[in-house]
């Protein structure tokens, strides 16, 4: 009992110092301008809206990893699924793009699913002789009827107004509510792949989520008729005013001369702050209902299924459903980060979706935090993001420091040269150290 005591009181001291070091980090980057440092709150405040985004999906993943020890190495394939859901649900209707193909895609859609419902059934009800032809048919007749009803009336889409459209649009309804719709988005491709990989060993697991995520965000680069592809899709509308229109409030610009900030940069950190706020509280509220459900009977059922999956079968544990069901909330979360992303900046990129950033350095900030602690991810999340940005600035410093004794040209202009990419380097140098002095990570699991 004391060790558990011991264990808990050095988790919160680890916590609060990290929390420090983060508060103290970001009020050096907001009030002290050097070499190391901007002296800017506006980059602060980006910094920060990025890492309580970051957070999110590190809380995605901590959940899978953490709570069941799923290993999902598709997680920039569930973050751009959740990227959708701006796209579709609060941009404007494209004019004429609906009439042109709209129902036939639907039509084609609901064809495909059905046919993988169909072969699942053939499969399970046909003679042992006719299961492989006959599942074979289903699938090739149900094949050609898809690509009959869905290539003419993406043809037909992409075909509209393709100068400054060429996709399916939006509905045009407040951005807030195409946050679940993202993260519904991602739950409903989870599901699927759990049906599919979760009866696999763990090395399997992560090896096809690999090549799902990989799919997934292709499909985005190459489907223009859904997001416009590599024409990129801007214009996301956002929750928060414009810039533009604070700095022509004339109530606004009087504010910012009082508090001694011209209109531009006061109008900058107030909308960073909105954002800051609302990030904040969606994941606050994530944290809650995380730690809620960690702390129940359902979160010590997945627990103990994690740590020993054979005796909690043995017990009567559904451990594959328990497993999917995890896996879905997981990807949820993710999804629900991937539309709060995009809702930040206002375009969706497809070709920016890279599993360096959104699958590595996610799974960096886990382990760092400490997997299978909600708050150690988080406060990882947060830091190792601050870390990434800054390492791009401080590296070319430190490199300048290194290499000054160094004549003119050279080696000296070989190591500046590639001093920017030292964000590389560092990210494996903390997480070798943490891995080497703190394997359970900065806030580790009770």
């Amino acid at each position: 009992m004391s060790n558990t005591r011991q264990a808990d009181a050095t988790s919160r001291w680890r916590a609060l110092i990290v929390f420090a070091a983060i508060v103290v980090l970001f009020l050096l980057e907001g009030t002290t301008r050097n070499a190391l440092f901007s002296g800017s709150w506006n980059t602060a405040l980006a910094i920060l809206n990025m890492g309580l985004i970051s957070a999110v999906m590190a809380l995605g993943v901590n959940m899978q990893w953490g709570y069941a020890g799923l290993f999902n190495a598709g997680v920039v394939g569930f973050l751009a699924l959740g990227a959708l859901g701006p796209v579709l649900v609060s941009t404007a209707p494209v004019q004429g793009a609906w009439a042109a193909g709209g129902p036939r895609v639907i039509l084609a859609l609901v064809v495909g699913f059905g046919t993988l419902v169909l072969a699942a059934q053939v499969w399970k009800r046909a003679g042992r002789g006719w299961r492989i032809p006959a599942l074979i048919a289903t699938l090739v007749v149900g094949f050609v009827a898809y690509r009959w009803l869905f290539d003419p009336a993406v043809m037909a889409i992409e075909a509209n107004n393709s100068a400054s459209a060429g996709n399916i649009g939006g509905f045009g309804l407040p951005v807030l509510l195409s946050w679940p719709v993202g993260a519904l988005l991602a739950a409903g491709a989870a599901w699927g792949v759990g049906k599919v990989a979760l009866g696999l060993r763990s090395d399997y697991l992560a090896i096809a989520t690999l090549g799902i995520g990989e799919i997934i965000v292709a499909v985005m680069r190459n489907e223009e008729w859904l997001a416009r592809g590599v024409k990129n899709m801007s214009g996301i509308p956002r929750p928060v005013p414009y810039e533009l229109d604070l700095q022509n409030d004339p109530g606004f610009v009087a504010k910012a001369a009082a508090w001694g900030l011209d209109a531009a940069t006061a109008s900058g950190i107030w909308v960073k702050l909105l954002y800051a706020g609302l990030f904040g509280v969606v994941l606050l509220v994530l944290i809650l209902l995380a730690e809620l459900a960690l702390k129940s009977p359902w979160g010590r059922m997945m627990r103990a299924i994690r740590d020993n999956e054979t005796a909690a079968s043995a017990m009567g544990k559904n451990v594959t459903g328990r497993h999917l069901q995890i896996f879905i909330i997981g990807s949820a979360v993710i999804g629900l980060a991937g539309a709060m992303m995009v809702t930040l900046d206002g375009l969706v990129s497809p070709g920016g979706f890279n599993p360096l950033r959104y699958t590595f350095l996610i799974w960096v900030m886990v382990i760092v935090g400490g997997s299978g602690n909600n708050w150690g991810a988080v406060l990882g999340a947060i830091l190792v993001w601050f870390l990434w940005i800054k390492a791009e600035v401080w590296g070319p410093a430190l490199m300048h420091l290194i290499t000054a004794p160094l004549p003119e040209g050279g080696l000296r202009s070989q190591l500046l040269g590639g001093a920017p990419h030292m964000r590389f380097i560092a990210m494996g140098l903390v997480l070798l150290l943490v891995l080497r002095f703190a394997p359970r990570g900065l806030v580790p699991e009770k």
